[in-house]
């Protein structure tokens, strides 16, 4: 490897992706945060056993708690441990990033989901975002959008050609 390259790319360290959350969700700003993990947690997590489709972000007494967010343990785990795949995992946030959601989630309309999960420096780590819900002519309009840009760029290939 060249020296000054990077290892790897963002897309290679990625163990899971929220994608509904951004055609729900309008995304006004997003946060990285660390994963209060156990032990079997992590293996899993490198196997890619994780899903955070169905999970959601609770701050409760000025603390960010991951909930519904599913880590399966591998069929190896131990089994004196007791494994919850859906447990309630604490996120690790600076103060004030943490009084920033709170502010905002007590506004109307603001919530706080889960974007992205994936692997930095060896660390597990969450990208949030705070998001404002979509009604339903907003989602058709970024529908139609997507399906303009697809249109575009297939004509501006043909053109090319």
């Amino acid at each position: 490897m060249a020296k000054g390259t990077k290892k790897g790319k963002l897309g290679e360290n990625v163990i899971a992706v929220n994608r509904k959350a951004r055609h729900d969700f309008t995304i006004e700003e997003t946060f990285e945060a660390g994963l209060a993990l156990e032990g079997w947690e992590v293996k899993a997590l490198r196997a890619g056993r994780a899903q955070i489709q169905e999970a959601y972000i609770l701050i409760h007494h000025g603390e960010a708690f991951l909930l519904g967010g599913l880590i399966n343990p591998l069929p190896t785990a131990s089994t004196h441990i007791h494994t919850d795949p859906q447990r309630t995992r604490k996120l690790l946030l600076h103060k004030d990033e943490l009084g920033k959601l709170v502010a905002a989630t007590e506004q109307k309309g603001y919530t706080v989901v889960p974007l992205q999960l994936y692997w930095k420096r060896g660390k597990a780590k969450l990208q949030i975002g705070l998001a404002k819900g979509k009604k339903k002519h907003d989602k058709r309009a970024d529908i139609k959008e997507r399906d303009w840009e697809r249109e575009r760029a297939r004509l501006l290939k043909e053109k090319n050609r």
